[in-house]
């Protein structure tokens, strides 16, 4: 089958085009790339596409960044393709980011892809990956230690990305190169075997081949295969998931705890890769750290926490399991409650609202809102987080109790306590906000002033 056949099966097999897109093609002058390019503009007409090209200049290597530019403008300009080179400061992104060299340069290349997507109005990346590719792939994965994700390889299609020479092998780009007599660059960087893909690439890859000819049609055949697999089991996942989130922002994810005790293991790490990959910490946080997460939903107590890469902090509660990269909430400022009156406790989005009156509140539910007495009072109040050695009389119990015992016996989760409001008159706690009165300070029959408390939302947190 000739090689233009052989792509466009794999585009009609992974419907990679629709009529009229706007494909954005990332050329770098190298054997993959250029041959893609034209492949794509060989295909033109078939899908009535608008074509661009990008060169993505990373400024390591000045002297071929010039023969490179000047090589993909003369192809496009031969093929009508707008050629648009840009630039990246990648060292400038290394060190502001704390990353190694081929994660910056992997980062900035498709936050500049996206860019330029969005300015183009393009509905297509093509990208020039191959069977080759796709294999050295595998191969790193397996060797690092992967799971049936990570063998799944490089998707051919993933949102607008699409990678029309995932089934090509490089033997197959080169001879079609020559056969059509383009020329095309080798990129210097990428014979550098201080890269384990460079090393993998020229001493391993060749030994495997010489075993095995096939080794590269076997590992694509076996990574389509794992993504066959990869996207049923991520089914599950998603129906899973659904019923397991209590709360969700764009930096956390609350889970129920008692279901996630009781999944097997082989989809509790998909799960949790995927709540990592919704919070935006899943490149990072590797099998060993996952596994670290899946003891602490296990084995460990209520109140134990992991600190992982990424300011990722995971924290087992009574009821539930939270992953988020906010900064745990270290309870507020305390400060005096005039009465009448309100008092803003920014940390804790709430408002605590206090009004005197001669009739009690209705509907006080000792938790949300909360009646006293008021003559029984020493003002001003006082509201603050626990301290060492508080105690109370909760109401409806009858006998005093630690604060540190009522918290358990309420399940309050450790990362919460401090930033629960304590309402405190002279040196006697009035009322846990949120949870429960002190009886001392209930109205009782010969009340005759009564002080309303209410806990309401800050809207303006």
């Amino acid at each position: 089958m000739k090689l233009l056949e052989k792509v466009n099966k794999t585009i009609r097999k992974y419907s990679m085009l629709s009529e009229g897109d706007i494909v954005l093609i990332g050329l770098s002058g190298g054997t993959d790339s250029v041959c893609l390019t034209i492949i794509l503009d060989k295909l033109r007409d078939n899908f009535n596409l608008s074509l661009y090209a990008v060169y993505i200049n990373h400024g390591l290597r000045p002297d071929e960044n010039v023969q490179e530019i000047s090589s993909c403008r003369s192809l496009c300009d031969r093929l009508g393709i707008r050629f648009i080179p840009k630039s990246i400061n990648l060292e400038e992104y290394v060190r502001e980011n704390n990353l190694n060299l081929q994660e910056a340069a992997r980062d900035m290349r498709y936050k500049m892809f996206d860019k330029m997507c969005e300015e183009l109005k393009v509905t297509k990346l093509a990208l020039g990956h191959h069977a080759d590719d796709q294999a050295e792939t595998v191969l790193m994965r397996l060797i690092r230690g992967s799971g049936r994700r990570g063998m799944s390889g490089i998707p051919p299609v993933r949102g607008n990305i699409i990678r029309p020479l995932i089934d090509i092998k490089r033997e197959e780009i080169e001879a079609y190169l020559a056969d059509v007599n383009e020329p095309f660059l080798t990129d210097s960087s990428n014979l550098k075997e201080d890269y384990f893909r460079n090393w993998l690439r020229q001493n391993i890859m060749p030994e495997i081949k010489k075993q095995n000819p096939s080794f590269v049609d076997s590992v694509v055949k076996s990574a389509e295969i794992f993504r066959d697999e990869d996207a049923y089991l991520e089914v599950i996942v998603t129906k899973t998931l659904m019923r397991l989130i209590t709360r969700k922002t764009d930096n956390s994810i609350e889970l129920f705890l008692v279901p996630l005790e009781n999944i097997e293991k082989p989809i509790l790490r998909r799960i949790m890769r995927r709540v990592l990959s919704e919070i935006g910490v899943d490149r990072g946080i590797d099998l060993g750290h996952v596994d670290d997460i899946l003891r602490l939903i296990k084995e460990n107590q209520s109140g134990d926490m992991l600190n992982l890469p990424k300011g990722l902090r995971v924290v087992k509660k009574y009821s539930t399991l939270l992953l988020t990269t906010e900064e745990l909430s270290s309870g507020f400022t305390p400060c005096a409650f005039e009465v009448p009156g309100k008092v803003t406790l920014e940390e804790a989005g709430i408002v605590i609202n206090a009004e005197v009156s001669e009739t009690s509140q209705d509907g006080c539910d000792g938790k949300m809102t909360a009646v006293l007495d008021y003559d029984r009072l020493v003002f001003p109040l006082y509201i603050r987080m626990r301290e060492d050695g508080d105690y109370f009389y909760p109401a409806g119990f009858g006998m005093r109790k630690k604060l540190q015992d009522f918290f358990v016996d309420c399940k309050v989760p450790h990362d919460e306590r401090d930033s629960v409001p304590i309402i405190v008159s002279g040196e006697d706690i009035v009322w846990i906000a949120g949870y429960r009165m002190d009886a001392r300070f209930t109205p009782k029959d010969d009340t005759r002033k009564f002080l309303n408390l209410s806990i309401l939302r800050d809207e303006t947190s």
